[in-house]
């Protein structure tokens, strides 16, 4: 967790400090439909590299908007579910593609 003195002064500011990235918001959209392994992620989020998924993940952790479950056994695995703050951003999330349909709608010349 970032301690409340370094977090920017402006809440907008904030926000981007901790989503603000492509691939961590690009994250949050497929984790607000469903829990993921990491190669799912990887799969869904193209041409992201294996470094900045992983590190994109952990930073997420971190803040608190993922949480990570290691599973042991045969075949062990990781997957990658939003926390209750990390679910709190729906709305964000939901307003960004309502805003990104309206755009290609309104400013896409069709072919």
């Amino acid at each position: 967790m970032v301690r409340k003195n370094e977090l920017p002064a402006c809440p907008v500011a904030v926000t981007v400090s901790l989503i603000g990235s492509k691939w961590k918001l690009l994250i949050l959209r497929d984790l607000t439909a469903k829990v993921c392994r990491f190669n799912e992620l990887k799969r869904s989020l193209v041409g992201v590299s294996h470094k900045m998924l992983a590190q994109s993940l952990r930073e997420l952790e971190t803040d608190g908007i993922v949480s990570r479950t290691v599973f042991e056994g045969k075949v062990p695995h990781v997957e990658y579910e939003l926390t209750a703050l990390g679910r709190s951003m729906d709305p964000i999330l939901k307003a960004m593609a309502q805003w990104g349909e309206k755009y290609k709608k309104d400013n896409v010349l069709n072919d």
